[in-house]
C-alpha cells in the first residue's frame, strides 16, 4: 500500500517553500500507507534543471503542478532510484506517482526494453512512465500531431493490468496533471475562496475537447442546469483562482478544504488552466454520469496530534470517546434497543440467511475473530471468519443465501476488496463495515455500517479495533432482537456496554505503572509469547501483531488451550510471557496452568485480583 498526493495552485500565489511544506506535510497524513521511502516532483528554476539540492525557496509561483509519493516497497527494495516519483527518461519528460500493482509490468518492461527504453529502478511503476514517453513519440512521428494529455494517459492505462491510482506530470504539458483510478482509492479536493457553482461535475466523452477561454462567451440559455457541469469555470467564463488537492485518503485534504470529488474506478480527471475534467478510460453506460461535490465530516483537530508526542498515542486515549462515539444514536441502554440504519434495509434477508461469512486482515480480521462466539451465541447460526487475502486462494464455496461482511478500517484494503467482488459474482448479501466514508468497500456493498471512530493516523491501528469489536457486536446485538431466546443474554451484553467507557478509562490510567513494568523488565526482550482463552484469544493476537508493528521484536499469540501441544517447547527462563485472564468461564482453566517461570505478566480484571495477586506473587499482576 502506498500514498500519493498533489497540489495544484491555479491564479494563487505561492512560493516554493509552501508549495513544498504542503505536499511533505500531504505525504504525513498519508504515513499510514508507507512510510519506508517517499519523493516529491516540483517545478524547477530552469528549463533543464532535474535535480537540484540548492535550490530558490522564495520563488513565487502564480500556476504550479507538485506530486508526491510514500510508499511500502513491493517491487523493489527501498532505495532512492526504486522511490517514486518515476521518470521517463533522464530529463524527466513524463513524472509518474503511483499507487498499486502492475500486475503484466514484466511484459511492458520486456517490450519497453526491446523499443531501446533503459530501465533506473526494480518497480513496476517505471514501465507507466516510459510507456507515457512510448506513445507520445510514437504519435508525433506518425502523425506529426500530439495527444491531449488525458487522452495519452487513457492509453496508457488501456495498457495496464492491476490496480493503480496514478498521477501525471509532464514538460510536453506544463502546469496541467492528469490523475487515474482503478481499484485503488482516489480523492479531488476543491478550494476556493468564491463559493462553487455547482453541486455536480458531469463526466465528459472521450470526444470533448480541453475548453479554451476565449471561447467562454456567456450564453442566454446554459445547456447545463447550474448546479452540474462539466467545469468549474466561473460566471461569465471568468476562471477563478482555484486550488486542487489529490490525495488517496480524506485525511490528507481536510486540512485545505470540505469540498472533495471521489473518483470512480476507470476515471481519468484532467487539471489545467484552473479547470477540471472527469473522462472515462472506458465507456460503461452502468456508471453514473455524475461526480457529486461531498463534504467531508470530519475536523482539523482529528487530524492533529495535540498535547500528544505521537498519533498512536492520541488514538490509544481517545478511545473512551471512540467508543461512545461508535454507539451514539444507535443503542438505547434504557430500553435495551439496537438500531443499525444502514443495516433496516436487509435486516429481514440477513436474519434468513444460512451462515454469515467474515472477511478481513490484519487488525481487522482480529476484531472479526474477537466476536465470532457473540455472534454464533446470539444469531443461532453458522459464522465463520476468514482472510481476506486467502480468501480467493481457497476458492470458498460462497451462495446465494449467505451474507458476507467485510470489515476494513480504510475500506481500500485490496485483498478484501477482492474477496467482496468474489462474493458479489456469487449472489452473496455483502455488508461493509469502515471508518471511512465513500470509500470502496462502503460503495460496492448492499449495507453497511460506519463504526464512527474518526480518522486513525497512526499505522498501528488501535482504537479503530475497538470500534469494530462495538460496530459487530452492535450488529450481533441488532439481528438477534426478535429471538427471545438470547434476550437475557443479550441484555448483559448491554449492560457490559454501558460500562465500558469507564473500564477502558480505568485500564488507560496504568499507562504509566506498565511503561515502569516495560522499562524495568522488558527493554531487552527479543520475543514474547501472549497466552488467552475464549473472548481474549483474539486480544492475545492483536497484542502479538501490535508488539511487532511498535517494536520489531517477534512476538506470537497463543490460544491457551493449545499451550502443550507444540508451543511449550518455547518457553524456557528468559521468554517474556503476557496472560491476559478475565473472570468468565475460562477463568479457571487459566489459574491451572503451571508455567512455573518468573518472567510472566498476568492481566486480570478487578474481580479476580486478589486471587491472582496471592497465586502469583512472583510475577507482576495487572488489575484493569
Amino acid at each position: 500500500m502506498c500514498g500519493i498526493f498533489a497540489y495544484v495552485n491555479h491564479l494563487v500565489e505561492r512560493d516554493r517553500n509552501y508549495i513544498i511544506n504542503t505536499l511533505l506535510t500531504g505525504l504525513s497524513r498519508l504515513e499510514y500507507r508507507g512510510y519506508d521511502s517517499a519523493g516529491i516532483a516540483c517545478d524547477g528554476d530552469g528549463e533543464n534543471q532535474i535535480k537540484e539540492l540548492t535550490i530558490d525557496y522564495s520563488k513565487i509561483f502564480i500556476v504550479h503542478v507538485g506530486i508526491a509519493h510514500t510508499r511500502w516497497a513491493t517491487h523493489g527494495v527501498p532505495t532512492e532510484f526504486n522511490s517514486h516519483p518515476h521518470r521517463s527518461d533522464p530529463t524527466a519528460q513524463f513524472t509518474v506517482v503511483h499507487n498499486g500493482i502492475i500486475t503484466n509490468y514484466k511484459e511492458l518492461r520486456l517490450v519497453l526494453q526491446k523499443f531501446g527504453y533503459v530501465f533506473e529502478s526494480d518497480t513496476d511503476t517505471e514501465c507507466i512512465a516510459k510507456l507515457a514517453k512510448y506513445f507520445y513519440d510514437t504519435q508525433k512521428k506518425v502523425t506529426g500531431n500530439t495527444m491531449t494529455f488525458p487522452a495519452l494517459v487513457k492509453a496508457v492505462c488501456k495498457e495496464l493490468d492491476g490496480a493503480f491510482a496514478l498521477l501525471f506530470k509532464s514538460s510536453h504539458y506544463p502546469q496541467e496533471i492528469v490523475a487515474a483510478k482503478r481499484g485503488s482509492p482516489l480523492l479531488i479536493g476543491v478550494k476556493s475562496s468564491k463559493q462553487l457553482k455547482i453541486d455536480f461535475l458531469e463526466v465528459g466523452d472521450d470526444q470533448i475537447p480541453h475548453v479554451d477561454k476565449d471561447d467562454l462567451d456567456p450564453v442566454d440559455t446554459p445547456a447545463i442546469i447550474r448546479t452540474r457541469s462539466r467545469s468549474f469555470i466561473g460566471d461569465n467564463g471568468v476562471v477563478l483562482p482555484i486550488e486542487y488537492i489529490l490525495a488517496s485518503d480524506a485525511s490528507a485534504i481536510i486540512e485545505h478544504t470540505k469540498k472533495v470529488i471521489m473518483l470512480e474506478d476507470d476515471d481519468v480527471a484532467h487539471i489545467a488552466e484552473g479547470d477540471l475534467h472527469i473522462h472515462r478510460i472506458r465507456r460503461n453506460d452502468e456508471m453514473p454520469t455524475l461526480r457529486p461535490i461531498q463534504t467531508l465530516e470530519a475536523e482539523l483537530a482529528q487530524i492533529q496530534k495535540g498535547k500528544y508526542a505521537h498519533f498512536m498515542s492520541k488514538e490509544i486515549f481517545e478511545q473512551p470517546e471512540s467508543v461512545i462515539n461508535t454507539m451514539r444514536g444507535r443503542l438505547n441502554f434504557d430500553d435495551y434497543t439496537v438500531t443499525l440504519g444502514g443495516l433496516r434495509s436487509q435486516l429481514t434477508n440477513i436474519r434468513r440467511s444460512r451462515r454469515i461469512i467474515f472477511s478481513a486482515c490484519g487488525t481487522s480480521f482480529h476484531s472479526c475473530l474477537a466476536v465470532k462466539s457473540t455472534f454464533s451465541e446470539l444469531c443461532e447460526m453458522p459464522i465463520s471468519v476468514e482472510l481476506s487475502s486467502s480468501f480467493l486462494d481457497e476458492k470458498l464455496p460462497v451462495f446465494r443465501d449467505d451474507v458476507c461482511v467485510f470489515l476494513s478500517q480504510s475500506g481500500e484494503t485490496k485483498d478484501t476488496l477482492l474477496a467482496l467482488q468474489y462474493c458479489k459474482e456469487r449472489g452473496a448479501l455483502c455488508v461493509g463495515v469502515t471508518n471511512t466514508v465513500g470509500s470502496s468497500i462502503s460503495r460496492e456493498t448492499h449495507c453497511g455500517v460506519h463504526i464512527n471512530a474518526g480518522p486513525e493516523i497512526s499505522v498501528a491501528s488501535t482504537k479503530a479495533y475497538t470500534s469494530q469489536f462495538i460496530a459487530l457486536t452492535l450488529i450481533a446485538l441488532q439481528i438477534s432482537s426478535n429471538s427471545a431466546r438470547v434476550q437475557a443474554r443479550r441484555n448483559e451484553i448491554i449492560d457490559g456496554l454501558y460500562k465500558l467507557t469507564d473500564d477502558i478509562k480505568k485500564t488507560l490510567a496504568l499507562d504509566q505503572q506498565l511503561k515502569q513494568i516495560a522499562i524495568e523488565n522488558y527493554k531487552n526482550a527479543q520475543n514474547f509469547i501472549l497466552l488467552g482463552r475464549g473472548y481474549q484469544s483474539a486480544t492475545c493476537l492483536e497484542g502479538a501483531l501490535k508488539i511487532k508493528e511498535v517494536t520489531y521484536i517477534h512476538a506470537e499469540g497463543i490460544l491457551a488451550g493449545e499451550l502443550k501441544h507444540g508451543p511449550l517447547a518455547l518457553i524456557d527462563e528468559s521468554m517474556p510471557m503476557i496472560l491476559v485472564m478475565t473472570k468468565d468461564r475460562h477463568y479457571g482453566v487459566q489459574l491451572c496452568i503451571n508455567l512455573g517461570y518468573r518472567k510472566c505478566v498476568e492481566t486480570s480484571d478487578c474481580a479476580g485480583w486478589e486471587t491472582t495477586r496471592n497465586l502469583f506473587r512472583n510475577r507482576q499482576v495487572i488489575a484493569s
